[in-house]
């Protein structure tokens, strides 16, 4: 009993300092919106890591502003915090960011969008291959296309590293079947409503459309909307794996979808702003592997990107 009693306090004496090191962490979070289904799974994934952690996390949301985005990132450096973690408004302008962070001294982690340029030490990025969610995406349509016909593209925000890489993969997939085509390509900016507009027009216009490769889920469930009853029975896939997409996976009004890991994501966003934090050697990319959801499987996914 009494060894047990020794073992025990000399446990907590070896894990206190990591305790009271962790409670004095503070980490800010820079969101490029918050008003973004798949972000908000995210956001609340590394919120509840911080949580665990017991780090101190200050969440800011950018709305969709590179110049504000680069405010909050400025204040986190004056606020004096161990590290930042920032989900990029635009990839092709964290110049800025970076410098900044650079300058200071600060741990900067980007999340699920890939920075352009080269990172700088204690810099990373934790998220995932887009243009592998794009290759899956459509390589699930061309099968159930049979290896034929006119698909379309709905690009999400130009401005993003991802709508470039996932059309990419979809390009690169359609390139290796002679009877399919793309026949249009528009950016709905990764939004419901916009798909809903943009899709809507291709009806109207009488575009010879079989199926449909969205750049995420939102836009995915949009054109679905715009589609209606869908009695031409257009294909549908998005990218992300949100609860409103396996829905309409479960009742046969999406195709397919790719899981995305929000939970995987935001906590390993968390955890190597920490190790980089405590001197700790990271890799530059942290990848956190895309997988493809269909009927067959959209079971497994459910308990999944919860918000």
């Amino acid at each position: 009993m009494k060894f047990k009693k020794a073992l025990l306090t000399s446990l907590l004496v070896c894990m206190l300092p990591a305790a009271v090191m962790a409670k004095d962490l503070q980490v800010g979070v820079s969101m490029a919106l918050f008003d973004d289904n798949f972000l908000t799974i995210l956001r609340t994934a590394m919120q509840k890591e911080m949580t665990k952690d017991n780090i101190k996390g200050q969440v800011e949301d950018a709305k969709g502003d590179v110049a504000q985005q680069l405010q909050q990132v400025q204040n986190f450096i004056g606020q004096g915090v161990d590290a930042i973690i920032v989900n990029p408004v635009d990839t092709n302008a964290v110049k800025p960011l970076v410098d900044a962070a650079a300058k200071a001294g600060v741990p900067l982690v980007f999340v699920n969008r890939k920075p352009a340029g080269e990172l700088k030490d204690k810099m990373a990025f934790v998220g995932s291959d887009s243009e592998l969610a794009g290759r899956l995406q459509m390589e699930a349509l061309a099968k159930k296309m049979n290896g034929k016909g006119n698909v379309a593209i709905l690009l999400g925000d130009l401005a993003n590293e991802s709508t470039r890489e996932r059309t990419k993969g979809v390009e690169a997939v359609v390139a290796k079947y002679p009877g399919i085509k793309v026949v249009q390509k528009q950016t709905a900016k990764f939004t419901r409503n916009d798909a809903v507009d943009v899709v809507s027009n291709w009806l109207t216009a009488g575009d010879d459309i079989q199926a449909i490769a969205s750049n995420n889920d939102e836009m995915a469930i949009g054109a679905l909307q715009a589609l209606g009853k869908n009695p031409n029975h257009i294909l549908v896939a998005g990218v992300d794996g949100t609860p409103d997409a396996l829905q309409m996976i479960k009742n046969d009004k999406m195709v397919a979808t790719v899981f995305q890991d929000a939970k995987g994501q935001g906590e390993g966003a968390v955890q190597t702003a920490v190790k980089l934090i405590n001197g700790e050697k990271v890799q530059k990319v942290v990848d956190i592997p895309f997988q493809l959801i269909t009927k067959d499987n959209y079971e497994k996914f459910a308990s999944q990107n919860q918000k």
